[in-house]
């Protein structure tokens, strides 16, 4: 009666679940000598490859706080430049027209980068011959030297089709080519993680592709979305080729406009004309505003961090 109730029967059952459960558990944990040495050596060279690159990074940004810490000041963000009194000199035309330039860059690629990550994803048939080329010459780009896009920006962009002339708005958007592909694949990855579930959830309820894209794909995939946006800024920032070619001068004294034709500069192009002069004291002035470009690229990262953190919690 008692084997009848289903009591000890399903005790024994569960036992010999429980034991077959862990000698399988035990035979796939179980790996060649050979395998488990190549396992840990592989591992020990990846952490090897990030402690000197998290090192080198440190000793740079360390250099470069030393170094400038007798010029670092409140006046550094209020002053012009100055080729005559250094201690005088500042970045506030360079750091206005860096914050124009990188606000220009994310609302050009902001919606164009998910517009053909949303079109390449959802609504493009990868059979047909142009779709291909398009990821294609997505992936590409993204590898393309950025003193390319300055001499495609200099002769379509300055001149050529548009021929806006030396303006800041032609360094934001040579800055965006730059940096599209970077987002179009991020863009990319983030709507292909959201999973199939949702989609077809929203499509047995009766949405439209449409609205199940905009209501429930795009907001999920805002995180990974955020997170291409973040390493765009990071290398259009930075960047100083490309505004050579595209009217970014090395001195500017003046407060520069998005659509100003009397030139404008940004903070790498300044950091290098004062790190190229052979006074002492502006060599340290452009340790200094290697601090402020950091400074400057943190705070745009935190927001963006913050924005994508606040988008992983609703979801």
């Amino acid at each position: 009666m008692a084997s009848l109730s289903g009591q000890p029967g399903s005790g024994r059952v569960r036992f010999a679940t429980d034991g077959a459960r862990a000698v399988t558990a035990e035979m796939l944990s179980e790996q060649p000598r050979r395998d488990l040495v190549k396992g840990t050596i592989f591992f020990a060279l990846l952490l090897l490859a990030l402690t000197v690159a998290l090192v080198g990074l440190a000793a740079i940004i360390i250099q470069a706080a030393v170094n400038g810490a007798p010029a670092i000041s409140p006046t550094l963000f209020t002053n012009g430049p100055s080729t005559i009194n250094p201690s005088e000199a500042g970045f506030r035309p360079a750091l206005i027209g860096t914050i124009y330039l990188i606000l220009g860059v994310i609302v050009l690629v902001v919606p164009l980068g998910v517009g053909a990550a949303v079109y390449l994803e959802e609504y493009g048939d990868r059979e047909k011959w142009w779709n291909r080329t398009i990821e294609l010459n997505v992936q590409n780009l993204a590898g393309v030297p950025s003193i390319i896009y300055g001499i495609l920006g200099l002769a379509f962009i300055v001149r050529g089709p548009l021929d806006l002339g030396f303006i800041l708005a032609a360094g934001s958007l040579t800055l965006a080519l730059l940096v599209l592909p970077t987002v179009i694949l991020a863009a990319r990855e983030a709507i292909r993680a959201v999973p199939p579930s949702i989609r077809e959830g929203s499509l047995a309820l009766g949405a439209t592709q449409w609205q199940t894209i905009r209501r429930q794909v795009l907001p999920a995939a805002i995180p990974g979305v955020v997170t291409g946006v973040i390493l765009a800024i990071s290398r259009a920032i930075g960047e100083t080729a490309p505004l050579l070619l595209v009217g970014a001068a090395t001195f500017v004294t003046f407060n520069p406009t998005f659509l100003g034709d009397n030139g404008y500069s940004a903070l790498p192009v300044l950091i290098f004309n004062y790190a190229s002069r052979p006074q002492d004291e502006f060599r340290v002035l452009a340790s200094a505003g290697v601090v402020v470009m950091l400074v400057v690229l943190l705070a745009m990262n935190s927001f963006a961090i913050w924005l994508r953190n606040r988008y992983e919690q609703q979801w």
